[in-house]
This record gives C-alpha cells, sequence and structure tokens, in this order.
C-alpha cells in the first residue's frame, strides 16, 4: 500500500517515552484519504493523537466499497524501505506484483506480507474481472534498527492458526503470537496482529500480554471492546497494563486486534520510506527518481509514481505521540 499524498507530511514517532504503562481507551480519528482512481481509505495511523502501536506505523482501512463496473483499487509502482507491508482482505481481490517478480492475487483470509528491508518496489490493483465488493486493510511495520538493511521479500500464507473459544469467538492470528496460536508470517519485532470474530450473543475475555500496548480496528458490525464500542473504521487505543480483553458483541462483528511490544526506536516515516535521518530518506528518494536501488515491477499497465518533493525543513526523528 502507497501513500499516494503529494504533500506528504513527516511522521517522527518511535521511543518509549510515550507510552502509558496502564489501560487507556482513546479512540483515534481517521483521516479520508484517496487513494488512486476509486478508493477512499480512513486513515487511523499516523493520526493527530498517536503515531505508533508496538512496531505497527501505518493504518489504512477501506470499504466495504461497492466497486461493481470500476476500477476499484489501482495503486501504481512506487517504492519501500525499511518497512513490511500487511495486506488482509475481508471482500474482493488485489493483485500483488513487485520488483521481484512476485505475481500474487490476495483473497479474504490469505495474508500478503511484504518486507522491503533495503528496498522493494510493487504495485496493488483489482482485478480486471474482479467481484462487486472490496473490504480490508492494509498495515505497515516498521523494521528494527538490525533488520532494516535485510533483503526484500515476498511472503503468501494460505494458511494462518486459530484462536477459538467455544462461546462465539474466534480469531486468525496473521503476525505474531495469539493465546498460543503463532502465525508463520515472518516477524522482526515482538507483535501480535489478529482479525477476531465475534458471533452475535458472544461476551468473552481474551487473553492478551500486560507488556504490550494495544488498538481495534473495528472492520465491521459493533464489537465492544472493553466497554467501548468503535464504529467501524474507527479505532481504540488501549495502551498497556491489560492481562484479558473484554469483549461482547450483539451482532456478528470483526475488528483486527494490533499489538506489540512498544517500539523503542525513534524512526522517520515519510512517504513510503522508514529511516532515521533526513539524509537517509532523501537518499532513498534520489534513487527512485533516478530508477536505482528498488528494482523495476513488470506487467502493470501505466507508469511509476513520481516521489513528491522533500520538505523544506530537516527531517527529525522525535516521540511517538503528539
Amino acid at each position: 500500500m502507497s501513500n499516494l499524498d503529494l504533500h506528504p507530511a513527516p511522521a517522527t514517532c518511535g521511543g518509549r517515552a510515550d507510552v502509558t504503562g496502564r489501560p487507556v481507551r482513546d479512540l483515534l480519528p481517521a483521516k479520508n484519504v484517496p487513494l488512486g482512481e476509486s478508493t477512499v481509505v480512513r486513515r487511523l495511523l499516523p493520526s493527530m493523537g498517536r503515531r505508533m502501536v508496538g512496531a505497527w506505523a501505518f493504518v489504512d482501512h477501506y470499504g466495504p466499497d461497492d466497486i461493481a463496473g470500476e476500477p476499484g483499487m489501482q495503486v501504481p509502482p512506487h517504492p519501500h524501505m525499511g518497512l513490511q507491508t500487511v495486506s488482509w482482505l475481508h471482500d474482493g481481490e488485489v493483485l500483488h506484483r513487485d520488483s521481484l517478480g512476485s505475481l500474487r492475487t490476495l483473497r479474504p483470509g490469505r495474508l500478503g506480507l511484504m518486507t522491503s528491508g533495503r528496498g522493494i518496489a510493487h504495485s496493488e490493483e483489482s482485478p480486471r474481472e474482479h467481484a462487486p465488493l472490496l473490504h480490508g486493510a492494509q498495515l505497515w511495520v516498521a523494521l528494527p534498527d538490525e533488520h532494516r538493511h535485510t533483503a526484500p521479500m515476498w511472503e503468501h500464507h494460505a494458511e494462518l492458526p486459530r484462536v477459538t473459544g467455544g462461546n462465539g469467538l474466534s480469531a486468525t492470528v496473521l503476525m505474531g503470537e495469539l493465546d498460543g496460536a503463532v502465525s508463520p508470517a515472518t516477524a522482526f519485532t515482538p507483535i501480535v496482529g489478529a482479525d477476531v470474530f465475534l458471533a452475535a450473543g458472544t461476551s468473552a475475555r481474551l487473553p492478551v500480554r500486560p507488556d504490550f500496548e494495544y488498538a481495534a480496528l473495528t472492520m465491521s458490525g459493533e464489537a465492544e471492546v472493553d466497554g467501548v464500542r468503535p464504529a467501524p473504521g474507527s479505532m481504540l487505543y488501549l495502551g498497556c497494563g491489560r492481562s484479558e480483553l473484554p469483549l461482547r458483541a450483539d451482532v456478528d462483528s470483526a475488528f483486527m486486534l494490533l499489538g506489540g511490544e512498544p517500539f523503542e526506536e525513534r524512526i522517520v516515516m515519510w512517504w513510503n520510506f522508514v529511516g532515521r535521518t533526513h539524509e537517509e530518506i532523501a537518499e532513498a528518494r534520489e534513487a527512485w527518481a533516478t530508477g536505482a536501488r528498488f528494482g523495476a515491477v513488470r506487467g502493470y499497465d501505466g507508469p511509476a509514481l513520481r516521489a513528491p518533493e522533500l520538505p523544506p525543513t530537516s527531517l527529525k526523528p522525535r516521540g511517538r505521540a503528539r
């Protein structure tokens, strides 16, 4: 997933200083952002109030959108550096191409995970023949310093572990570990990403780690998370300090549980890059503009994205919350 903003604001985040050690219930505001020709996403991270949740540094929710007779998602080739992209669908299909030569149609319940490392380029598009609905989430995970220059790679996981509770709760574990279920996806920090489904009438308590910070992104329905009912497309930041998460639902509902150990390093996130210094970001931008380093995406019908201009002031890493 790309940040298509032609004037992207730098997001400076990371560090533990702004992480509360106790539970909180903060609703994070969403920003509507156009993505391509006919898709609008709700951007939850980074937001005015919070920059990261664990290593999760970027969260977009989109749909459900009726794209019957429409082109759907059309994101031209663009670069990434210093992060992982996590693609997750509830409805529809997205065709992924990248500069490694990967070609895969993503479908609901199957994880697409791209580790950019030192640099990769990819495109995302709805196939020409596609389902009428498109609904999903696109997320980024910041890579820690010791792994952010690793070789790029692409993973597709059609089989993922599940957590079930005989009381109407089930969860698919995309990243990391939840209640003993461990995802096969490559993770570089202590993290969890799970798609949680609550059947109508469910009342449950989900075990979580007190040393992790968490957030819940409502995908559909009216799940009540720790006494709060975030509307679909909104995210509830939960902080740290819980050993279990109370959940209930009066109608069938789904939310994504995102969490992890607070990310200790301070990072600079600009456009589609995660780095540590202004010079590093500027070098990556120049490499993309000149056709170096990131490789070419073959088969996409159209030009690649042009990099926006850097801001006039130097990019500096600061805290994770404003």
